[in-house]
């Protein structure tokens, strides 16, 4: 299973379109990048694809009405995820303002879910 890495455009396109929240945590994930709230992603980085958490409603709204992608590595894409149109990441598209619509919609969703419980860390014998 190939990783794809993020460049630095790439990396600053993903965090163009984060909301301006002070919940928003963003962290390294196998040289990609994962935004998180309450402990739980609502949408990540996976090569140039942002993949974003929705609502059964909102994800079943954007996948019938835009050519999304599968999120994740092509062997097992991440469940529950839905990478944005692809052609949304070419520079001059103008389309920043409709990726942050929808990476927005995500952490609204994701910030309404139960936060993560930390995992128990393991004890040494």
């Amino acid at each position: 299973m190939e990783m794809p890495k993020a460049t630095e455009a790439d990396k600053e396109r993903f965090r163009a379109a984060l909301p301006p929240d002070p919940e928003v945590v963003v962290k390294p994930m196998f040289g990609n990048l994962g935004a998180f709230v309450n402990g739980n992603m609502f949408a990540g980085l996976f090569g140039p694809t942002i993949g974003v958490k929705l609502s059964d409603e909102d994800r079943e709204m954007l996948e019938s009405s835009e050519r999304t992608v599968p999120f994740g590595p092509a062997e097992r894409p991440m469940g529950g995820y839905t990478g944005l149109p692809e052609v949304w990441n070419e520079e001059g598209d103008g389309d920043t303002t409709r990726a942050r619509a929808w990476v927005t919609k995500a952490f609204n969703f994701v910030a309404g879910l139960p936060p993560k419980e930390p995992k128990a860390k393991a004890s040494k014998k």
